[in-house]
């Protein structure tokens, strides 16, 4: 085994290691293990009190995962053996008592710092090592560094006029307090309808003495299906896990099904129609990802699957004029272009007396007042104020870190006027860097544990090969990036993605350059060129 050796210098101690991770979330877990088992040292850095990524940080009433258990966790059948989710999506506390029982059978935490954000990155060519700062004050140089910060590690609060005002309780869905808040009784004000927002309202609904969800887009959520699973259930479900987790690591998105082999503008109207129900019936993703296959490429298919969607939901709502801001006639953007949520029963609560919807494309917000929230039609009072407004996703989490390359730039200032980032897991310039979710890689449109496992052992394969040969540096070439960038642009511009202002394309944040940050090609094709580049000797990579 390799030691971590501690060299003393006349201002502090400097940890020596081959391997710097941050984040402790699945990919964090995954490389950890696999890097530790290659006889490395490597220590991850994670910013939270605790294991699970983004589940430690999101802790709001309702926040659970919108995949299936079987499918949210790791695939090694030392692990989900002995492992078992009470309900079909599981929970955030059933996601950090996971993570727990991971941590706890590979013996995780002794290499895990946690309460420890990284600052500031930089890499030092005379000695080809990071140097890594860190809140805690602590410095660390490793040989390699890489990233597993995630999607949503970056919240977004947009400029709210007069928030600092408000005397009541606010707080960002992912910075909510980890002793809980109580939203019996109170006046509950939610921004927001993405996840987040979905998911606080269903349970604020059921308790608050009001609540008021303010709108901008309608969210075309999907239902969740969720269901209760005991013993029997669970042990029928694991005789099906070898061969859905050998599914899953072939697949478009990572899970163990694909879409459909055939597309809505091939078949009758019957049939479509019959397809809709049955993936309806379904439910999760199913009727956005394992439906038919030109959804998100045909805009007659896309329109017809938007109609259903919308028949469906405007059933379930009572006031016409509540339904038709929910759920309008015409679509806003092309159905399934922005993250569908899953809901359990998101849009019935709009027909209890203690809920309100407030449209802020018709009646914009003026100000956060002392009491509430003033919009162009009058003032709600609030006791609690839910800010589910989002991340700086995909790319916020990794230019959040001052990370200081070989061209006097940051990562954020390279990418400042558009993403480049070979294979979505490395930026010429910064040698001896990875990532994974990374800007052009399947991040949003893959599951994240799918993700993790794969990415994360290209990555291990790539940093045994650079040390099997005593190789000191790696690094992705500009040519291949600007490569792998027209290849991602040009898949996107074959979908109907680039027409709505998504997240995807970072039209969430002011000033972000307007591009796709993810791989639409699919997961199993992205790995792929992945495996290509690496069976070429990691082709768009400079190794010396």
């Amino acid at each position: 085994m390799s030691t971590t050796a501690t060299k003393r210098t006349a201002e502090a101690e400097t940890e020596e290691l081959d391997v710097i991770i941050v984040g402790a979330g699945f990919a964090g877990f995954h490389l950890l293990d696999r890097l530790r088992g290659m006889g490395m040292s490597v220590q991850v850095f994670e910013a939270g009190n605790g294991p699970s990524g983004v589940w430690y940080w999101n802790c709001y009433p309702g926040a659970r995962v919108d995949s299936p258990g079987p499918m949210y966790q790791f695939s090694r059948d030392d692990l989900w053996r002995d492992w078992k989710f009470s309900e079909l999506y599981p929970s955030w506390q059933e996601i950090r008592a996971y993570f727990h029982y991971v941590d706890k059978k590979l013996d995780l935490s002794r290499d895990i710092r946690f309460n420890r954000r990284v600052n500031e990155a930089e890499f030092d060519p005379a000695h080809n090592r990071w140097s890594v700062r860190s809140s805690d004050g602590s410095i660390t140089r490793a040989r390699y560094f890489v990233l597993c910060t995630g999607l949503g590690s970056k919240p977004y609060v947009p400029e709210l006029p007069g928030l600092s005002d408000f005397a009541g309780e606010h707080h960002h869905t992912a910075l909510w307090p980890q002793q809980g808040l109580d939203l019996a009784s109170k006046r509950v004000g939610v921004i927001g309808t993405g996840a987040s927002g979905v998911q606080v309202a269903q349970e604020a609904a059921a308790v608050a003495a009001h609540l008021t969800v303010f709108q901008r887009t309608p969210n075309l959520a999907l239902p969740m299906r969720q269901r209760k699973l005991d013993d029997d259930t669970i042990r029928r479900m694991k005789e099906g896990y070898p061969l859905a987790y050998q599914k899953r690591r072939t697949s478009f998105g990572g899970f163990d099904y694909d879409p459909l082999e055939k597309s809505a503008s091939e078949v009758s109207e019957d049939e479509r129609r019959a397809t809709f129900e049955r993936v309806w019936e379904i439910g999760g993703l199913a009727p956005w990802v394992g439906s038919f296959n030109d959804l998100l490429v045909n805009e007659q298919s896309n329109r017809a699957a938007y109609d259903f969607w919308r028949d469906k939901t405007r059933a379930r709502i009572k006031d016409p004029t509540v339904a038709e801001t929910l759920a309008p006639t015409e679509p806003l953007h092309p159905y399934g272009t922005k993250r569908p949520s899953l809901e359990q029963n998101f849009f019935d609560i709009f027909n209890q007396s203690n809920v309100s919807l407030v449209d802020l494309r018709k009646t914009p917000i003026e100000r956060v007042t002392r009491s509430g929230i003033k919009t162009t039609a009058g003032e709600h009072d609030l006791d609690i104020l839910v800010l589910a407004t989002g991340f700086d996703a995909v790319t916020g989490g990794l230019t959040s870190i001052d990370i200081h390359g070989t061209q006097g730039e940051t990562l954020r200032e390279k990418w400042a006027k558009g993403v480049r980032a070979h294979l979505g897991m490395a930026a010429a310039g910064f040698p001896n860097l990875l990532f994974v979710y990374g800007p052009h890689s399947p991040n949003a449109f893959a599951n994240g544990p799918t993700c993790a496992e794969l990415q994360g052992d290209w990555i291990a394969g790539l940093l045994n090969h650079v040390r099997q040969r005593d190789w000191k540096r790696f690094e992705a070439t500009a040519p291949a990036e600007e490569e792998w960038r027209a290849e991602v642009h040009a898949l996107a511009d074959a979908t109907l993605f680039p027409r709505a202002d998504s997240w995807y394309l970072g039209a969430n944040i002011p000033g972000k350059p307007r591009e796709m940050l993810s791989f639409a090609g699919g997961l199993s094709t992205y790995m792929a060129k992945c495996n290509e580049s690496a069976e070429r000797g990691y082709e768009g990579f400079t190794i010396g």
